[in-house]
């Protein structure tokens, strides 16, 4: 398909608003963008210290954990998954990584680009790893360091189960390190109850902030681990034993924090509390049950095991002599609404539809469905 010719940039933001249901980001509500625009404030401002310490504490509610270090990031999600492995691991060191996706294979390539040994436990696409995997790769490999695996795997739309890879972690005395960029603010993520020891999210998907802040956690068993390293962190920027100064004892200096950012993520993670965990969760399933129905309805095919598809992020089959570009190109020219392509072996096969925050909602679900409906019928 030819692109088309794009208008050369003016300097001016003219572009007209998006429905943003792809993976991520998602739509902003006002109140977030309202935040963006509040005035700098220096990174050691007592009002600007207040507003860190808020943070923290609307963290821990969402992160459902009685942990100390409940810190954001400078960065996208993948911020929190370097900073996450980057400091438990050193060279040599084996890490089990349960891959059933794109985002699980990025894990284990993080793992070795700081010098560990990943341990790959991988499925299919679409599909989630057994804890009879995981146990039997720790059986192999019974001086693993830590058992890492992504909760909602962006790239099929199929979210991990935790409970009993979690206590199979704890009972072999590992540490268990759980992505939940996609899935962190649209599902229970209960950090404790699960036994995750590092957990790490993003801002921009169901959380309902911006890109390029992350969110992370760490109990103080992962936080013991990462202090009895026998060598520093091998990055000093994500270094939590520097970051956790600024934040939780010292309040030392270690960077420039992005204030409008920090600031949108503290209003929406105020919204999550004022709606509630449990109502927001029930939104983001209502709406995704809505999604999927509609989906089938028009004749289409949803990927992955339908036990464990997510409610926020739907992956479908593209119907043979159907287009990839032209019909999301389609949704962008015409109906202002994104939605993203395949990844990896699904790549020009599906489409990746994202309810998340804000960007949930029925009335969002519908006019995506009226729009595919329409497109699909020429």
């Amino acid at each position: 398909m030819t692109q088309p010719k794009r208008e050369p940039f003016t300097g001016e933001l003219t572009h007209d608003p998006r429905v943003l249901l792809g993976p991520g980001p998602s739509n902003l509500h006002p109140r977030v963008t309202r935040a963006m625009t509040a005035p700098i404030l220096g990174y050691l401002d007592p009002d600007f210290l207040a507003i860190m310490d808020d943070v923290m504490v609307l963290l821990r509610h969402l992160f459902q954990t009685d942990n100390e270090m409940c810190i954001t990031l400078p960065g996208t999600g993948m911020a929190g998954m370097e900073a996450a492995v980057c400091n438990v691991v050193e060279p040599g060191d084996e890490v089990v990584v349960g891959i059933h996706g794109f985002f699980g294979q990025r894990l284990a390539e993080i793992v070795e680009r700081h010098g560990g040994t990943a341990i790959r436990v991988e499925v299919d696409f679409g599909q989630v790893v057994g804890t009879n995997r995981i146990e039997a790769a720790l059986d192999a490999h019974p001086a693993a360091k830590m058992v890492a695996v992504v909760h909602g795997e962006t790239s099929s739309g199929v979210g991990q189960p935790l409970e009993e890879i979690g206590r199979l972690v704890r009972e072999r005395d590992k540490l268990f390190l759980v992505d939940t960029v996609c899935s962190l603010g649209g599902a229970h993520v209960p950090v404790d109850e699960t036994l995750i020891d590092i957990c790490y999210g993003a801002g921009q998907k169901c959380v309902g902030g911006p890109a390029g802040i992350a969110c992370i956690t760490l109990n103080d068993r992962s936080m013991t681990v990462i202090g009895a390293r026998s060598r520093p962190v091998d990055t000093w920027y994500l270094d939590l034993t520097l970051i956790r100064k600024y934040w939780l004892s010292e309040r030392a200096y270690h960077h420039t924090t992005p204030g409008p950012l920090v600031y949108a993520l503290h209003a929406a993670l105020r919204m999550i509390q004022e709606e509630g965990l449990e109502p927001r969760i029930a939104r983001h399933q209502k709406c995704g049950d809505l999604l999927k129905a509609g989906l089938t309805g028009l004749g289409l095919e949803l990927f992955g095991d339908p036990v464990n598809r997510l409610p926020m992020l739907t992956c479908v089959m593209i119907p043979d002599g159907v287009d990839d570009a032209t019909v999301r190109s389609r949704l962008l020219q015409d109906y202002g609404i994104e939605i993203a392509g395949g990844f990896g072996p699904l790549k020009g096969k599906a489409w990746r539809i994202g309810l998340m925050g804000f960007s949930c909602s029925e009335r969002n679900v519908h006019y995506l469905i009226n729009a595919l409906r329409e497109i699909l019928a020429d």
